[in-house]
Parts: structure tokens; sequence; C-alpha cells
């Protein structure tokens, strides 16, 4: 009765947790057992892990074999710990020494002739090995960059489990095998390297862009068809300020895991862009699926912007989902198998027709569509939606031959030095942008003085404003002042902010 033992990790949303892999190996007829609430690809592992183990020339002990995966009580879903499992087992059958991977994490896939595939999920699961004292890893060598970005991390790669054993002391010929290709990372168009001076006219939807980039404020467009309102929000990231390290660290561990990361690039640096058709599911943006949830667009958007075209044509249901993140940044995903949570601060564009056709412009004269297709349609987008857009405006059709406007760096300049005119009033604090601020700690900085916010007690006594719109308004005032040099608002940044709450009015 012979004990093997190494480390692994169960991903549970973005955390980590380092789970111990035993295998104890029993004088008894052959069996191979595995325990732990593993989910049904971690429970195939057992097949994959005998036909790796006589594929690199290694004898599989035949006794009765039984894995435990601890703690017992955690979930763990994923190929990742076919690595483990395969060296546990040997150490258990003193194939190898049986003290070397005790303090050793092991990650990877194996594949039936015993070549290591990459994972998903590498640098958060690193991140919080390091974290918990266990620096010495090895991954597929395919993962071994993405590894090698956690610091104090010591990472070994390997292209087969007969170079891990070798590694460990087995007698085994190794074999020259190319390392397994990483999936391959579908590539979006370089949204940052769109410049605004392409966008011809439209000074009001390009003033607000502005705006929202400078305070992280959500934003709705609404026009009539080539207005360029999808020209204008995939030109947002551009005019953002990069990634802080922490926050390059985070949005690279999202989408790590979900798949959509190319470690030879490095860190994701820049803010994010996701753009999800119409037909998106709720479980595609906000994220789901069988087992632990995976990661949506709304988390792969974290420090960026979400995208929304055609707003009104998505479902119901997904407009809904978005609530949540958008008032607290966060995303907790509840499942039989397990609670995940993923980070959600994104910036929301949406964009709409004026009503179905969309050519209900100006006196609508050239409209087709029923009032009732109109309430409808823009029903979709439901008031507590909308509360939480802070900035609206209404596009119209661009003349012919208009001017250029400023290029994206020279915005993105003015945007920089409002961020960090933020950044140096929410010193202490844990928020970043105006976008993220709460109301309550705006009004005291306003002083006693309510005149400068009389505007904002009239509409809240006609009810054109919720108490939730009045504190977006301040958000606004304040990010206005910051692109204008002020310490503080005035009245005037109020009173056009509020403007800024009322599709039609223009910025």
């Amino acid at each position: 009765m012979v004990l093997g033992r190494t480390l692994g990790v169960a991903l549970v949303g973005l955390t980590g947790h380092v789970v111990d892999v035993e295998a104890h190996l029993a004088p008894s007829l052959p069996a191979f057992t595995l325990v732990g609430l593993p989910d049904a690809s971690l429970a195939e592992s057992r097949d994959r892990v005998r036909a790796a183990v006589t594929s690199s020339g290694l004898a599989w002990p035949n006794r009765r074999i039984t894995v435990n995966l601890s703690p017992a009580t955690l979930p763990k879903s994923g190929s990742g710990f076919d690595l483990a499992i395969a060296v546990a087992t040997l150490a258990g059958a003193e194939a190898i020494d049986s003290a070397a991977p005790r303090g050793v994490v092991h990650l990877g896939e194996l594949g039936l002739d015993g070549r290591l595939r990459p994972v998903r999920g590498v640098l958060p699961a690193v991140a919080a090995a390091v974290a918990a004292g266990w620096c010495r890893v090895v991954v597929a060598e395919a993962n071994a960059a993405e590894a090698r970005l956690v610091p104090g991390a010591q990472v070994v790669g390997a292209t087969s489990l007969a170079e891990v054993a070798a590694g460990y002391g087995a007698t085994v010929d190794v074999p020259e095998v190319a390392p397994v290709a990483p999936e391959a990372v579908p590539r979006t168009p370089g949204v940052s390297a769109l410049d605004l001076a392409d966008v011809v006219g439209q000074d009001d939807a390009r003033a607000c862009l502005e705006v929202a980039a400078a305070g992280g404020h959500h934003l709705l467009m609404v026009g009539p068809p080539g207005t360029g309102k999808t020209m204008l929000a995939a030109r947002l990231p551009g005019l953002l300020p990069d990634l802080s390290e922490a926050d390059a660290v985070e949005v690279t561990a999202v989408h790590s895991v979900a798949g959509a990361f190319d470690p030879g690039d490095g860190l994701l640096r820049r803010p994010p862009f996701e753009d999800p058709h119409h037909t998106a599911t709720p479980a595609s943006v906000v994220g789901g699926g069988s087992g632990v949830p995976r990661p949506g667009a709304a988390s792969r958007a974290h420090r960026g912007v979400l995208f929304l075209d055609e707003a009104p044509e998505f479902s119901t249901a997904v407009l809904q989902t978005l609530r949540q993140p958008l008032e607290h940044g966060e995303l907790v995903l509840h499942r039989a198998a397990g609670t995940a949570r993923y980070p959600a601060r994104f910036q929301l564009v949406l964009a709409a027709n004026p009503c179905p056709c969309g050519q209900a412009v100006g006196k609508g004269l050239a409209c087709t569509c029923r009032s009732e297709q109109r309430r409808r349609y823009f029903g979709k987008l439901s008031g507590p939606l909308l509360d939480r857009v802070d900035l609206q405006v209404e596009l119209s059709p661009a003349r012919a031959g208009g001017g250029a406007g400023e290029s994206s760096a020279v915005v993105a300049a003015r945007v920089l030095d409002a961020r960090a005119a933020q950044a140096l009033r929410l010193v202490g604090t844990p928020w970043r942008t105006n976008g993220d601020v709460p109301g309550s700690w705006l009004r005291e900085r306003l002083g006693p003085d309510r005149s400068l916010v009389a505007d904002l007690d009239r509409a809240l006594d006609r009810g054109t404003l919720s108490l939730r719109g009045v504190d977006r308004v301040l958000r606004v005032a304040w990010t206005l002042a910051d692109l204008a040099g002020r310490a503080a608002p005035v009245r005037a940044d109020v009173g056009r902010a509020l403007l800024l709450r009322t599709r039609g009015n223009g910025a």
C-alpha cells in the first residue's frame, strides 16, 4: 500500500484553489477510482491517464488505484488535472521518486500518445499557486510563456509525460515530439488603431464620446442608419488610457479562462472591446455553461467597452442581466456545481435606430412604423436599464463634405489629463473614475450651496429624474469640470450634464 502525492489547481471563476492530488495504490483487483467532485471531463481523465502512461513506455500498476482530489467538497472541472493525476499515480507506484513531485504544481491535459496539451486558465491558476506559496510549476510547453507572466513562478515547460517522468528519475526514453500548439485565438480588428478623425461631422456625439471616455460613463446613441453610431463606438477604446499593471493582470486572467488569450503577446495592455451579435444568448453575454460557469462577453470587456449594436434587437433577458454588472462591476453566477465571480466593470455603449425602419428622423414623414411598433421597439430598453446610462445623444444624418474632426490622439490626451485629475481627487478611495463614484460622496464635495443643483431638484420634483439619475448627472458634471481643468463643477457643468441625460438635446 503506497501513497503518491502532488498538487493541482482548481479554478472557480477567477479564484484558484490549490488541490492535493493523492493516489492510493492497494494490492487488490485492478481498478481506477477518481473521487473529489470531478465533472464529466475530469472523470474521463482515468482513460486518458492510463493510455498516456502506457504510450510513454511506463508500466501501468495493476493494483486498485484511488485518486482523491482534496478538498473533496470543492467542485473541480476540466482536463487540467490529467498531468497531476498521472504523476501522483506514478509516484505511488514508485516508478518515479515519490518525494520529488510533492511540492510541485502540475497543470496540463494528456493526449493518448502521452503528449502534453495546453489548457485554459493557466495564468490565474499559477498566480493562485504562487500566492499560496507553491512556486514550482510544470505546464505544457504551449502554456509556459503564459505561466511565466506570473512574478515568482518557477516554470518548467514539458512536451510529454515521458519528459516529466524522466525529470523525476524514471527510466524511460524521452521521445522528441513537437509541442502541441495552443488553440487558435480568434483575432478581432485592432479597434485601438481606429482614428476618430474618420468620423465626419457629429460634433455632439464626438463630445459625448470624449466625456464617456474621460469619466468611464455609459453611453446611448440613437440615430438613423448610416449616421456613424458604430464607427464612434469602435473608436472609444482608442481614447482610453492603457491598463495599469493590476488591471492588465486581471483582464488577461479573464481572457485566459475564456480561452481568448495569446500568451505570445504578453499581458493585455489595451482596454478590450466586445461587440456581441444581437442574437447572443444571456449565457454568452454574462457567462454560463454546464458545471462551473465560464466568463461571457461582459467579463471579457472588463476595463474596456461592451458595445451592443442594434440594442433593441437584443432579447429582453440579455438586456436585463446587464443591470447587476452595471451597478456593481461584478458578475456572480450561481449554478448547482458552484458559484463563480467574474469582474465586469465595463463601459456600456448602446446604439439604436429611432424606430424599426430607422426613418423616424425630424418630422418622421418617411417612417412606415405604427406607433405601437415604435413603443414596442424602444420598450426593450427598460427604464431601469436606461437609468444606469449616463449619456444619451441623438445623432442626425451627417452632411456630405463635412470637415474632419480631431484625431484620437488629440482627444486621448485630454482624456488622460481628466483621468489624472480624477485619480488625484480619488486617491485613498476604492474608485478610479467619476463613473464609479457613489452620488453621496460627490454631493458632499459640492458643499451646502443648493443653487448649484437647483435644476436637479426641479427635475426630481417633476419626476423626470430618479435619485439614481441625479447621482449620474453629478458624475457627468464632475467629468465636464475635469475636462475643463476646474477643481469642481459649476452650474453650467450641472446644466450641461442634465442635458446629456435627455436624448435628443445634444451635447
